[in-house]
């Protein structure tokens, strides 16, 4: 079972300039996720996908491989995931006429990852067949029953329930909630291609603590997560 890591990382950053090479607890902050990369034991490759030359240098320094440039095209501020994923996969199969059967996804935005995560999200998809890729969820500090939306001059409940007004409900009377963060996806590179998307329909979760769900975009959120790492110091494996 052939395993490759890809890691996005584009050069544009509008509320952090530089963001993906920018420092981070001493190193640039795509550092942390080519290193876990290559710190996970099922991990046979890692591959930087970027449009940007220096952060291209940067990676190989670490020991990523850039095989090939982003298309500036799929490096501007409204571009998901999924185009971005697929077209490093066209790429490595028309260059190697070769494709893995797993892609781990790395944001580096969310560098908190504890030592053998990434190999027990791998060996948790490994181990069911009938899902489509797994991810990495932790419960929300604001449940969303107790969240609105806005219709004309009133507010209504965000999500419907049959619990009577779940808003005014303790949150122990209420469904336990996951948020997804962007420490690690697993998917089936079939998933990505045969059902053109990076989830699927049979998505695993892999619940964490919420100390390591961390999305840097701008300077608070960085010294948020260098503070979080200071405080916890649990098993960060190479940080």
């Amino acid at each position: 079972m052939s395993v490759l890591a890809i890691i996005p990382a584009r050069g544009g950053s509008k509320t952090l300039p530089r963001k993906n090479i920018y420092p981070f607890l001493g190193k640039p902050l795509i550092y942390w996720s080519i290193a876990a990369a290559h710190e996970a034991n099922l991990i046979d490759r890692v591959i930087v996908s970027t449009e940007d030359k220096e952060i291209a240098q940067v990676s190989r320094a670490f020991g990523a491989e850039v095989p090939f440039m982003r298309p500036p095209a799929l490096a501007l501020d409204d571009v998901t995931d999924y185009p971005v994923i697929r077209n490093c996969l066209e790429m490595l199969s028309k260059i190697e006429g070769t494709l893995p059967e797993i892609v781990v996804q790395l944001r580096p935005t969310s560098p908190l990852r504890p030592t053998g995560l990434i190999d027990q999200g791998i060996q948790t998809l490994l181990a069911a067949s009938t899902a489509d890729s797994l991810r990495v969820v932790c419960e929300p500090h604001n449940n969303p029953y107790k969240m609105w939306r806005k219709t004309g001059p009133f507010l209504r409940p965000l999500l419907k329930s049959a619990i009577f007004e779940p808003y005014n409900q303790p949150r122990q009377k209420l469904p336990t909630t996951y948020w997804q963060i962007g420490t690690l996806d697993v998917i089936r590179t079939k998933t990505i291609f045969e059902q053109e998307s990076l989830s699927g329909s049979n998505i695993l979760p892999l619940v964490v603590d919420s100390k390591i769900a961390v999305d840097i975009d701008d300077q608070d959120s960085l010294d948020r997560a260098e503070e979080s790492y200071r405080r916890q110091q649990p098993d960060w494996g190479t940080l």
